[in-house]
Formats: C-alpha cells, structure tokens, sequence
C-alpha cells in the first residue's frame, strides 16, 4: 500500500511538473508573438512616415529623383517582409535609405529649418527608439523560450507538442546598430 502511495505520488509530482512545463512554454511563445506584433506596429508607424519625409524633401529637393525611388522602394520592400530575418534586412535596407535621405536635406539649409520637415525627424527618433525597445523585448523573450525549447527536460514537451525555436531580429552589422542620425544643425 506505501508502494502504490509513493508511485502515485511521484506520478503527481510528474504530471504537475509536465502541466508547468507545457504552459511555461505556451506563455513564451504567446509572449514572443506578442513582442512581435509590438514591433511590427512600431515599424507601420515608421512605414506611414516615410512618404510624408519624402514629399517634404522632395519640395525642396526634386531633382534627386533617385533617392526617392530607392527611399519608397526601400519601404515597400520592408513592408512586404514577414519573418524576423526578413523583416530584418528589409529594416537594414530602409535605414540606409533613410540616411541618404537626411544626408540629401543636409544640403538644404531651408529644408533644415523647416518646422514640418523638424517634426517628423522628432516623430522618427521617437520610432526609431520605440522600435529599439521592442527589438529588445522581442529578443530577449525569444531568447528564454529558445532556451526553454533546447534544455532538458522542457526540450521533451517541445518535441512533443511541436514547439519550435523563433528567430531573432537583428540588425546586420555593428554599424547598423546605430539609431540612424535624423537631428541636424
């Protein structure tokens, strides 16, 4: 009778540790989705900017026809990317795109001074840094449910249950990194 005990009790102990360890990961993987739809919301909030920073260098700067198209180019590409990699070069993409595009307004003073053009570089950083912390958060979420898919005995129940690892979204290179310079003078 205390043999049966035991064993019930250690199939208990089993069965709760196999319950936790299944909803752990189900919250992780809620969790990661979640941060993703975080960021995704914060990059449409970059993609709505763009052709207002476009259509307001462009009154100052027709002739760079070309910039424009690789800026627009540029944004509709990273619109289109689904995946954190994908999602990742498009953005790679974009931010240098972006960055001839003020380098283009660099050599118009007028344009500088525009209190439109200032405040859609205000609104921009703001994204910009908004967009750094939900990489972040994304990242580091991704991270712990990665971990809890690779290590024992969590990695049992992934198997089972078919949860995968998630990539990151990452920028490129250390350059990249870098928030991209929108504040002049």
């Amino acid at each position: 009778m205390l043999a049966f005990l035991i064993i019930i009790i250690i199939l208990g102990i089993l069965v709760a540790a196999f319950v936790g360890i299944y909803n752990s990961l189900v919250k992780l993987r809620n969790t990661s989705e979640q941060a993703w739809s975080d960021i995704d919301v914060q990059l449409k909030r970059r993609y709505d900017l763009v052709p207002n920073l476009v259509e307001t260098v462009k009154g100052y700067a027709a002739h760079e026809k070309s910039t424009f198209e690789q800026v627009v180019h540029a944004r509709n590409a990273a619109m289109q990317a689904s995946s954190p990699i994908d999602k990742a070069q498009a953005e790679n993409i974009l931010q240098s795109t972006l960055r001839s595009l003020f380098a283009l307004a660099e050599s118009y003073p007028e344009l500088k001074a525009n209190q439109n053009f200032i405040e859609l570089q205000d609104e921009l950083s703001k994204i910009e840094e908004q967009i750094q912390l939900s990489r972040r958060y994304y990242n580091a979420v991704v991270r712990d449910l990665n971990t809890k898919v690779e290590t024992v005995p969590s990695n049992m129940v992934a198997n089972m249950y078919s949860f995968k690892k998630k990539e990151y979204f990452e920028l490129e290179s250390p350059e990249e990194r870098k928030t991209p310079e929108v504040r002049f003078g």
